[in-house]
């Protein structure tokens, strides 16, 4: 038997929760609270500067002071409640001073300002209030938020740069609603026959892929150390989907084995095919010879799948992604991006080291963005794959 070590990422926690400084930077991104506070406070500034500026346009016959009351409506949206206070105090001292610029002096207009006053002081102390509990909902949603991430971390223990033979750069992005976790999978052993790689995308996002997930990367990380050949670990997987995933849920997977120097063997159930890039940027699609139905759908197919065997040298480069990558949509046209025409030159010469692979991934993330207009719609991953065994 041979020795089996797993691999794991230092930069993940080891933890179950998010360390303090990530859970800090979730709820300023979240609350906004990570813009400095005089642009957080432009827009009430705004307002208050456009009420005496309409006041004093208007002339001293009109009075328009009272419209300031718009100002800490506008402020508890941005603003702590010490900082909305201090914004409205300038508002205040903006009434006073329109005040006195309008001449208003008589016993119905002095009213009509100390009413005005007092009814910009209390919605100034509601507006406080109301942004108190704004940051209260804020960091709730990023306690969650954190914790779900977390989770979705702990479930894929993501694995270092280097498994076995295996060089990786990975960029992972859920586009879930209201949380950072997705259906998205992926996971790299090494194992007694070989090093061994699986990579899935889940019907649907949120927690109820998570869960399907965790159920198809707990069955691989079991079945992997165990069987013999790729088409064991499927089963494995597939009567662990069959049992504990609802009818209907499926998931696309792609498996790959590195044994042998120089060749790697491949798995497919309805994944998007892998890609290999040569030293001189060629682009190869893998297309499965005899193409199998998703995880979860066996049962409706006759026959098994099976496995087949492509050229992997060390100087080629195995690019692995989900649909959220080659379903992206243009900004403009809306057409999907062309994952196989675009990656070649992007990821050339990747092999040559870490540092160059772990560019690469970027470069074709950036692209991917740059398609796209900066937003995805759906959970991607990219996982690039080099060997180093000389042998």
């Amino acid at each position: 038997m041979f020795p089996i070590r797993r691999a794991q990422s230092p930069s993940v926690p080891t933890g179950v929760g998010q360390p303090p400084a990530r859970r800090r930077n979730a709820l300023l991104a979240v609350d906004l609270l990570d813009i400095p506070f005089w642009r957080r406070a432009v827009p009430a500034l705004i307002a208050i500067v456009l009420v005496g500026a309409a006041d004093l346009y208007s002339g001293q016959d009109r009075y328009l002071a009272p419209l300031m009351t718009v100002v800490p409506s506008i402020a508890a949206l941005t603003l702590r409640p010490l900082e909305l206070l201090g914004v409205c105090s300038i508002g205040l001292l903006t009434v006073f001073g329109l005040s006195h610029y309008d001449q208003v002096d008589n016993l119905n207009e002095v009213r009509f300002l100390w009413g005005a006053m007092v009814s910009y002081l209390l919605l100034s102390v509601f507006s406080a209030w109301v942004a108190r509990i704004r940051m209260r909902r804020a960091a709730a949603y990023a306690a969650v938020s954190s914790v779900a991430e977390a989770a979705q971390r702990a479930l894929l223990r993501l694995p270092g740069p280097v498994v076995g033979p295996l060089h990786l750069a990975v960029r992972y992005v859920s586009a879930a609603d209201a949380s950072r976790i997705g259906g998205d999978l992926y996971s790299v052993l090494e194992t007694p026959y070989g090093t061994r790689v699986a990579v899935g995308d889940v019907r649907g996002k949120g927690l109820g892929a998570v869960q399907t997930a965790a159920v198809v990367l707990g069955a691989f990380r079991e079945a992997a150390y165990d069987e013999a050949g790729l088409r064991g670990v499927a089963a494995r997987i597939e009567a662990s989907v069959e049992r504990h995933v609802p009818d209907g849920e499926f998931t696309t997977a792609l498996f790959a084995e590195f044994r042998r120097p120089g060749v790697v063997q491949l798995l497919q159930y309805g994944h998007v095919p892998p890609i290999r890039v040569d030293p001189e940027g060629r682009v190869h699609v893998l297309d499965a010879p005899d193409p199998w139905v998703p995880l979860g759908l066996g049962r409706l197919a006759r026959g098994e799948p099976s496995t087949w065997e492509q050229p992997f040298g060390t100087d080629d480069v195995l690019v692995l992604c989900t649909d959220g990558v080659i379903e992206a949509k243009h900004r403009h046209s809306g057409v999907f991006y062309p994952l196989a025409e675009r990656v070649g030159p992007l990821v050339r010469g990747a092999a040559r080291s870490a540092a160059e692979l772990e560019a690469a991934v970027g470069r074709v993330y950036a692209d991917l963005l740059a398609h796209t207009g900066g937003e995805l719609r759906d959970d991607a991953l990219l996982l690039l794959i080099t060997r180093t065994d000389l042998a």
